[in-house]
């Protein structure tokens, strides 16, 4: 541990973990083989196994770092996001509900709620490559392997399968159908 740490009740370290100075642990953390650099807060009911965490870094609660997460400083991972073999840069943001799985995401990346990386096909893994200020929107799906350029920007509940140029906007949504006056079964019309 570096100076000025406070860890709180319940937190559980296994094996080789290094805190940078004035690291806040909340409660109820487990915290496995890993390192935490300086003013680092992780929240409570956050666990981390085999990760790397950088500097000024905000982690949880509820969050889950598996192993080979490699996280830059000033990143922001919130309430139930995981992460797994996952690369982010510099002051990434993912606020919460999502799953970033083998994938690499560039500087000042925002990560919408409900968004993720589809890695596995049932066969095989496959990588997601996510470019620098770059916007994926809530409930969008990355179909791996894919590649989101730069500055792009995902519009909310996209399924996205080809890659996506830099400073480009992709929107993929099927068409909104209204069937007025739908019969409720079992019920009798008014």
């Amino acid at each position: 541990c570096g100076t000025d740490c406070f860890i709180d009740v319940n937190t559980v370290f296994i094996g080789e973990v290094k805190l940078g100075d004035n690291v806040r642990v909340g409660s109820n953390c487990v915290i496995e083989a890993c390192t935490i650099g300086a003013n680092t807060t992780i929240k409570p009911n956050t666990v981390i196994e085999s990760a790397s965490i950088g500097e000024r870094c905000s982690i949880g609660p509820f969050a889950r770092l598996r192993p080979d997460s490699i996280l830059a400083d000033d990143v922001r991972i919130g309430n139930f996001v995981e992460t797994k073999n996952a690369k982010l840069a510099n002051g990434v943001k993912a606020g919460h509900h999502a799953y970033l799985g083998d994938v690499t995401i560039g500087e000042e990346t925002n990560i919408g709620a409900g968004v993720i990386t589809c890695n596995f096909d049932g066969l095989d893994k496959h990588a997601t490559v996510i470019g620098r200020e770059s916007f994926i929107g809530t409930n969008s799906a990355l179909v791996a392997p894919i590649n989101v350029g730069d500055y792009a920007f995902i519009g909310a509940g996209s399924t996205v399968t080809r890659d996506v140029a830099d400073a480009t906007t992709v929107v993929v949504r099927g068409r909104q159908v209204v069937i007025p006056k739908r019969r409720i079964r079992n019920r009798k019309p008014k």
